[in-house]
């Protein structure tokens, strides 16, 4: 145990466990993600088995994430004024009860698409409160904030390890077992994260709460945004990838099943294989050492992402397909955590929360009306067809993006992009 804590602490892919209550929350978060892969893909696989619709399967995508959209610059300004870690707290026995009832429900085979998609809008409303209290949270988990990089990486890594495994084991089970289990084990898994969450010795700078209201307060985090080219720019053109690009995840499903003629196991291959990817993509953010130009490699990762997902919907065969959904995991992983830590280490403590806020609108928010959008295409045009122009979509951001800066800078922009200019 000795020679693995000593690794731990002295290597630099692994530097910010070295952090108690990092490493709790790692531990955590690591188990608790499995069983929430695992209840991603059996409610997607359970609504378009009972359906067979790709609208359906994009509507419950929207329910789940459309909250994000509306009330993330709320939840910022609402954890900007209250103690993150008891938000954090209370947001994950609430997402317990949910799996739990979800779990309930379709053990009693009560396949009642209402009742199905109330349970995703709450797990949404959820979700933005937890995400936002949680990404705040990041930066008083190390003590160090030069390991504060990769503590975002490693979680990262957390996320994308569970979300190779947890399709893996879920593919089996949805097989042998059925759905139910699927939810039964993500309820369980909450009893770890609560577990660490209680074990955490925390000390949180607590802001002095504005006498202003909160709307109040979400209008000086949009200036604030407004004064702030190099980190808004950075949430819009996520906010494109995830409205026009990041929806063909929605559409693994009618991949799997419809393209390639094959079932849940067949699923669970490409979200494996998505989630394998992102593992590897988020090894490299954890190996990254300080200096890095983060809006770089921002960009790098959008052009591989959108590259990716055009080889995915001209694959005619499916392993090619898996090594192309593989690279989409990749590029948007690698993108996200980019985007993310500059907007972490570059944005001012009195408004990170506001910050990450507007990020997580942008990604989880813009999202579900992207899934809406592209299931009702797919049923229209196609899945392929579809997926298709989302990669070209992808492409022609990048391009927008690039030209944005270019113009934003008066052609020195790549100077300004330095990601050692602290200047909030």
């Amino acid at each position: 145990m000795r020679i693995v804590r000593s690794f731990i602490y002295n290597s630099t892919i692994f530097r910010s466990l070295k952090h108690k209550n990092f490493r709790l929350h790692f531990t955590g978060q690591s188990i608790s993600l499995i069983g929430t892969w695992m209840q991603r893909v059996a409610i997607s696989w359970l609504v378009y088995r009972i359906t067979g619709s790709t609208f359906l399967l994009g509507l419950i995508t929207f329910l789940s994430l459309i909250p994000s959209l509306i009330l993330a610059p709320y939840a910022g300004s609402f954890i900007d004024r209250h103690d993150k870690y008891k938000i954090v707290f209370i947001t994950q026995i609430g997402l317990m009860v949910q799996a739990g009832i979800l779990a309930l429900i379709v053990w009693l085979s009560y396949y009642n698409i209402m009742m199905i998609a109330t349970l995703s809008l709450a797990q949404g409303i959820i979700n933005t409160f937890d995400t936002t209290a949680r990404q705040s949270l990041m930066v008083d988990l190390v003590d160090n904030k030069e390991d504060l990089p990769n503590a975002i990486a490693l979680n990262s890594s957390a996320f994308n390890a569970a979300r190779l495994v947890g399709p893996a084991f879920a593919g089996f089970i949805l097989s042998a077992f059925g759905e139910d289990i699927c939810f039964l084990i993500n309820f369980l898994s909450f009893f770890f994260v609560i577990g660490c969450l209680l074990q955490m010795k925390l000390q949180i700078k607590q802001h002095e709460k504005s006498d202003e209201n909160i709307w109040a307060d979400l209008k000086k985090g949009y200036e604030y945004l407004r004064e702030s080219p190099d980190l808004s720019s950075l949430i819009l053109m996520l906010a494109a990838s995830s409205l026009l690009v990041i929806p063909y995840t929605t559409l693994l499903p009618a991949i799997a099943k419809d393209v390639f003629n094959g079932n849940a196991t067949t699923f669970s291959w490409f979200e494996s294989a998505a989630g394998l990817g992102a593992l590897f993509g988020a090894v490299y953010m954890a190996m990254l050492r300080p200096g890095k130009d983060l809006n770089q490699l921002a960009i790098f990762s959008s052009i591989l992402f959108a590259v990716a997902v055009v080889c995915l919907a001209i694959s005619s065969q499916i392993t090619l397909a898996l090594i192309a959904t593989g690279f989409t995991g990749a590029g948007l992983m690698v993108q996200n955590s980019a985007i993310n830590t500059y907007l972490q280490t570059h944005a001012s403590s009195e408004m990170r929360a506001r910050t990450l806020s507007y990020y997580i609108m942008a990604y989880q928010g813009v999202l579900p009306i992207g899934s809406l959008v592209m299931g009702s295409l797919a049923e229209k045009f196609g899945v392929s067809a579809v997926v298709f122009s989302e990669g070209v979509a992808g492409i022609l951001i990048v391009i927008g993006f690039l030209l944005h800066q270019r113009k934003l800078h008066d052609g020195d922009w790549m100077r300004s992009m330095n990601p050692l200019r602290f200047r909030h």
